[in-house]
C-alpha cells in the first residue's frame, strides 16, 4: 500500500507522533443521540451515516490505512424488526449512493463477518463493495457487519479442523501465529487503536482478538456527534501513550 504507507509516516512526522496505523470504531450512542433531540431512532442512525462519511474521509487525510467500522453485529438482529429493517435500508442506500465515491477516492472496501444466512441482495451489494475497490491502494475501510469476535474465532477453529481433517494442518503446530491465519482477514495488521463512542466502556464482542494490545480510547461524544475534531482529539491521546506490548521498553512505528 504505497500510497497509505507515504501519507502515514508523513502525517506521523508532520505532528511528532506516530499515527495509527489502523483505527477500529464501536459506533456506538446513535438512539441516544436521537432520544436527546425527541427525533425517531432511525434519525439517529441516518445521521451515523453522515457521521461514517466525514469519519472515512478525515481518516484518510491523516494518513491511517486501516479503518475498521463495526456496522453490524450478530447480536443487532435482536432488535426490533422496524429497527433491523431501517438499518438495512441505510446499508442499501450507503452502498448504492457512496459506493462510486469511495471507489473514486481509490478507498478499498473489505468485509469481515458472517456471510452465510444473509438476505441475497445484502450479500450481493457486500461482494459488490469488495469487487468494485480490490484494486484500490488508499485507506482500506474494513466493514464488520453480521460480526461477533466469538463467532470470528468460532469460525476459525472450525477452519482449523477442517484443514486438520484434510492433512494440512498439525494439530501440534498449532500456536497464536496459525489462529491469526484462519481469523476474517488474516493479512490486515490488528488495530492499533479502538475508539468507542457515547461513553460506553466494553469492546461488546469486537475484534476481541485482534485488540489484545491496542490502545483503547472511549469518548462520551455520541456517534453522529463524532467528527475531524474528535478523531484529531483521539488521535492526540493515542500519541501520549507508552506502548510496551506487555515489555518494559515503549515501541514505536504503529
Amino acid at each position: 500500500m504505497p500510497d497509505m504507507d507515504a501519507k502515514h509516516q508523513a502525517q506521523s512526522q508532520d505532528r511528532g507522533f506516530d499515527i495509527p496505523r489502523h483505527v477500529a470504531i464501536i459506533m456506538d450512542g446513535n438512539g441516544r443521540w436521537a432520544a436527546a433531540r425527541g427525533l425517531p431512532r432511525g434519525e439517529g442512525h441516518r445521521r451515523g451515516v453522515e457521521a461514517l462519511r466525514r469519519t472515512v474521509r478525515a481518516a484518510g487525510e491523516a494518513g491511517i490505512q486501516y479503518l475498521t467500522i463495526f456496522s453490524f453485529s450478530t447480536e443487532n438482529w435482536s432488535r426490533p424488526v422496524a429497527e433491523v429493517n431501517d438499518l438495512m435500508g441505510l446499508l442499501r442506500r450507503f452502498v448504492r449512493n457512496d459506493l462510486a465515491d469511495l471507489h473514486q477516492k481509490n478507498v478499498r472496501v473489505r468485509v469481515i463477518g458472517e456471510r452465510e444466512g444473509l438476505s441475497t441482495d445484502i450479500a450481493r451489494l457486500l461482494a459488490e463493495a469488495e469487487d468494485l475497490t480490490r484494486g484500490n491502494t488508499g485507506l482500506t475501510l474494513v466493514v464488520a457487519f453480521n460480526y461477533g469476535a466469538r463467532q470470528e474465532l468460532a469460525r476459525a477453529a472450525r477452519r482449523m479442523c477442517e484443514a486438520v481433517k484434510r492433512g494440512e494442518l498439525d494439530p501440534s503446530s498449532v500456536d497464536v501465529e496459525t489462529v491469526g491465519r484462519f481469523l476474517d482477514a488474516p493479512d490486515i495488521p490488528d488495530p492499533d487503536l479502538v475508539i468507542r463512542t457515547s461513553g460506553e466502556k466494553r469492546l461488546s464482542n469486537f475484534l476481541l482478538w485482534q485488540s489484545a494490545y491496542s490502545e483503547l480510547v472511549f469518548v462520551e461524544t455520541n456517534w453522529p456527534d463524532f467528527d475531524q475534531a474528535t478523531l484529531e482529539s483521539v488521535l492526540s491521546e493515542f500519541g501520549r501513550r507508552e506502548r510496551r506490548f506487555g515489555g518494559l521498553v515503549a515501541q514505536t512505528g504503529s
